[in-house]
C-alpha cells in the first residue's frame, strides 16, 4: 500500500494560516492513519504486506515557510518508524520515501499568494519527472532474496521460480549499489 496523499500551502507561520495548516493536517498526517487503519488489518491476517509512506525532504531539513509542512511530513517519519517496530512479528515491511520537488499538481496547493509564484518557479527549475517516483517505488518494492527463495518454496516447478526471477530483473527493479536511477 502507497500512502502518498500532500498538501503543501506553504506560508510563513506569523501569517496565521490556520485554514490551511487545517488542511495540511487532515491530509497529510491524518490521510495517512487512514490508509494503514484502512490495510494493516488485511495484512495482520495474512501475515504479509509492504506499508510505503511518502514523505519529503522537507521531513527532514526544515525552511522558512514550510514549518508547518514540514511538521507534518517529519511526522510520517515517526509514524513509520513506529509501525515498522509494531508490524515486525506480522512480516509487514515498512518504507519511507523522502523526494524533493517532483513534476505533480502539489505547487497548486499552495495559497498564499505571497508563495506561489515563487514555489511555482521552483517546481519548473528543479522538479524531478514523476517517473524517478515510480522507479523509486519499484526499487522500495523489489522482494528481497529471502522472500524469493521463501516463494520458491511454494512454487512446484524450478523453472516457474527462473520465470519470476527473471521477469523481477527485466522490470528494473533489482537491487543496485546506488540505489534508484533519477
Amino acid at each position: 500500500m502507497i500512502n502518498n496523499a500532500g498538501l503543501m500551502p506553504q506560508s510563513l507561520i506569523e501569517r496565521l494560516r490556520i485554514e490551511d495548516w487545517d488542511r495540511m493536517i487532515d491530509v497529510n498526517v491524518k490521510g495517512v492513519l487512514y490508509g494503514i487503519a484502512a490495510a494493516l488489518p488485511y495484512m495482520q491476517k495474512h501475515k504479509a504486506g509492504h506499508i510505503i509512506n511518502v514523505s519529503d525532504v522537507a521531513g527532514h531539513k526544515v525552511g522558512p515557510g514550510s514549518a508547518v509542512y514540514a511538521a507534518t511530513k517529519h511526522a510520517i517519519l515517526a509514524r513509520s518508524e513506529g509501525l515498522r517496530q509494531e508490524v515486525k512479528p506480522y512480516n509487514i515491511r515498512t518504507t519511507v520515501i523522502s523526494l524533493g520537488e517532483v513534476a505533480t499538481e502539489l505547487p497548486n496547493s499552495v495559497t498564499d499568494p505571497a508563495v506561489v509564484a515563487r514555489i511555482h518557479k521552483l517546481y519548473e527549475e528543479i522538479a524531478i519527472p514523476a517517473e524517478s517516483f515510480a522507479r523509486a517505488v519499484a526499487f522500495a518494492i523489489r522482494p528481497t532474496r529471502q522472500e524469493l527463495v521463501r516463494l520458491a518454496g511454494n512454487v512446484d516447478n524450478i523453472s516457474e521460480f527462473k520465470k519470476m526471477e527473471m521477469t523481477i530483473k527485466r522490470s528494473g527493479t533489482q537491487p543496485s549499489s546506488t540505489g534508484p536511477a533519477e
